[in-house]
């Protein structure tokens, strides 16, 4: 009988039939950006603060999504180039330090979360964005028993549109930004054996 009650909460677990509220992550939650730089390479940084809080329902197929990136926390691997995009030419954190992102809409395949449509605002301009989203996965952590959901998602900007325009084309106007995400279930719900 405990086999069958262990068995069945599993599957509640797994396939829940409700909303369920997510903290993120900042652990395991890095954006990232990837651009151009003078045709040669591929120039790649991230964010290393990140907050934020995720409603699914997969079942109704809704849900919501915001995000908010700490701009001052961008990470290149290089000092120099950290204090130059924290500058007026790039994030201009003084001014604007946070980065966010708040979903208007998202789309299901069957269980899945496919993709997120919503607003990003940068150095104070909103815009339309769609996070597409690469692989979803939701689960029992086997470390911390905790129920956790987990994706990579990506979009397309041009900088320009938010005011960014320093050193265009040397430096791409199209940015490719890469979110890695995971957020674990607000109830902190244990799996008990």
């Amino acid at each position: 009988m405990k086999k069958l009650l262990f068995c069945l909460s599993v599957l509640f677990l797994a396939t829940p039939a409700f909303a369920e509220d997510f903290t993120i992550d900042p652990r395991h939650t890095f954006p990232s950006f990837e651009v151009s730089h003078m045709g040669l390479s591929t120039q790649r940084g991230r964010f290393n603060s990140t907050s934020g809080k995720i409603t699914l329902d997969r079942v109704a197929k809704t849900g919501s999504v915001e995000l908010e990136i700490d701009a001052t926390t961008v990470n290149t691997g290089l000092a120099e180039l950290e204090k130059h995009m924290r500058a007026e030419d790039f994030f201009n954190v003084e001014k604007f330090q946070k980065i966010t992102f708040k979903s208007t809409s998202v789309a299901f395949k069957g269980e899945d979360l496919k993709s997120v449509e919503g607003e990003i605002t940068l150095l104070g301009v909103t815009r339309p964005l769609t996070l597409s989203i690469s692989s979803f996965s939701c689960r029992v952590h086997p470390m911390t028993k905790k129920y956790v959901c987990g994706a990579d998602a990506s979009a397309t900007l041009k900088r320009s549109e938010f005011g960014m325009i320093y050193a265009i084309p040397a430096v791409s106007d199209e940015v490719r930004l890469l979110i890695q995400v995971e957020a674990i279930r607000e109830d902190g719900t244990a799996l008990k054996q």
